[in-house]
């Protein structure tokens, strides 16, 4: 099992940028599938992005592509989403979440995550 703690959300303004960070703590970061997944107020959760142990390959939601950054620092035990060109509608809680590396990829799903941080409010302001 992992801990898992974000940081960095706020009140930014629309076409702005933030930058999470989910620390970790527990052995063995780095054999572990990160992601970010969001819940908008009355909508579900949702997958956002998610790296895999070795930083080797990233995937990202429609929504997140060319506008989201997901990172890991593995040395540090952190994962980071850099977040530019905000949209109203990327207001939401942010969570991070983590797997553990068995060879299956592109997890997005959030029952496919078993470990899962607090949430981190992201809104956004038109």
């Amino acid at each position: 099992q992992v801990q898992l703690v974000e940081s960095g959300g706020g009140l930014v303004q629309a076409g702005g940028s933030l930058r999470l960070s989910c620390a970790a703590s527990g052995r063995s970061f780095s054999r572990y599938i990160m992601a970010w997944f969001r819940r908008a107020p009355g909508k579900e959760r949702e997958f956002v992005a998610a790296i895999s142990w070795s930083a080797g390959s990233t995937d990202y939601a429609d929504s997140a592509k060319g506008r989201f950054t997901i990172s890991r620092d593995d040395a540090q035990n952190t994962v980071y989403l850099q977040m530019n060109s905000l949209k109203a509608e990327d207001t939401a809680v942010y969570y991070c979440a983590a797997t553990t590396w068995n060879g299956r990829w592109g997890l997005r799903p959030d029952y496919e995550y078993d470990n899962w941080g607090q949430g981190t409010q992201v809104t956004v302001s038109s």
